[in-house]
């Protein structure tokens, strides 16, 4: 337990069970409302506020943040403009973080600290970062929390949902801020390039097992923290990148997951076929 007795993984540590926690909750939300790309969207566009923050700058951190909310709530307003082509939102918004970042980053005179958002840098956080982590988790948790019922009811059925008396709107709203800040927090820890999976993946783990909306988040928050330990673990050890190592994790279990599933399903079918009656 020698990783202990270091002070900058233990912030990493304090930092990435924050983010297990959060990111999931959020993540299970965006993949049941069928919007799984829009942690890829947000994470190009935290690039641009990251970009810009070095070059005006301020803390990077805050400009990720502020730049996730503008291009979160340019997605809901073109979703709203062009409703048959939504998936259009996140590509017009993605297209335009890709290019900002680009050209932003060119400006940057420091590009080894650019880069380390790309990959992240869980281990180079300072104390204003691992403030700003534990007052944004805390808030998105809260939200959640509160807002179990009508973001339950909005994930599956948002018609249904207004028509029940949910306020639709604000609760998209905020949950569109909640991605945001989440998204932007945790480029700068696992990386803007890795966010979006760290987003999806625990999710997709948790839906092989969970039978009830509650279960699978859970599951999603449980399969969060181990990939994060263990990818904290296995990169300081291994001498690999934090944010690369914990999704690889992520992605290899889905995978055994997904073969040990359809094994165990391809076992069952053949035990019925040898187990059944005569002439059935």
């Amino acid at each position: 337990m020698a990783i202990f007795q270091y002070e900058f993984m233990q912030r990493a540590f304090i930092v990435g069970l924050i983010l297990a926690l959060i990111i999931p909750a959020v993540g299970v939300i965006v993949v049941f409302k069928r919007l799984s790309m829009i942690g890829n969207a947000l994470s190009h566009v935290s690039l641009t506020g990251v970009a810009a923050g070095l070059v005006l700058g301020f803390n990077p951190v805050a400009g990720a943040v502020v730049f996730c909310i503008a291009a979160a709530l340019g997605i809901e307003a073109i979703r709203k403009k062009i409703p048959r082509y939504a998936e259009l939102s996140i590509a017009i918004i993605t297209s335009a973080g890709i290019g900002l970042a680009g050209v932003l980053s060119g400006f940057v005179k420091n590009a080894a600290n650019f880069n380390s958002f790309l990959f992240g840098s869980i281990v180079a956080i300072g104390d204003f970062e691992l403030v700003m982590t534990a007052f944004i988790g805390c808030a998105v948790l809260l939200a959640f929390v509160l807002l179990y019922k009508e973001l339950f009811f909005i994930a599956l059925d948002e018609r249904g949902a207004r028509l029940a008396g949910v306020p639709v709107k604000t609760i998209n709203f905020i949950f569109t801020i909640l991605t945001a800040v989440t998204v932007a927090v945790a480029a700068r820890t696992v990386g803007a390039l890795v966010v979006s999976a760290l987003m999806v993946v625990p999710a997709a783990c948790a839906m092989q097992f969970g039978k009830s909306y509650k279960q699978t988040v859970i599951y999603s928050v449980c399969f969060a923290v181990f990939f994060t330990l263990a990818g904290l673990f296995a990169a300081f050890y291994a001498g690999l990148k934090p944010g690369g190592t914990i999704v690889l994790i992520g992605v290899l279990c889905l995978v055994l997951i997904l073969i040990v599933k359809n094994a165990g399903a391809g076992l069952r079918r053949a035990r019925a076929r040898f187990t059944a009656p005569p002439g059935r």
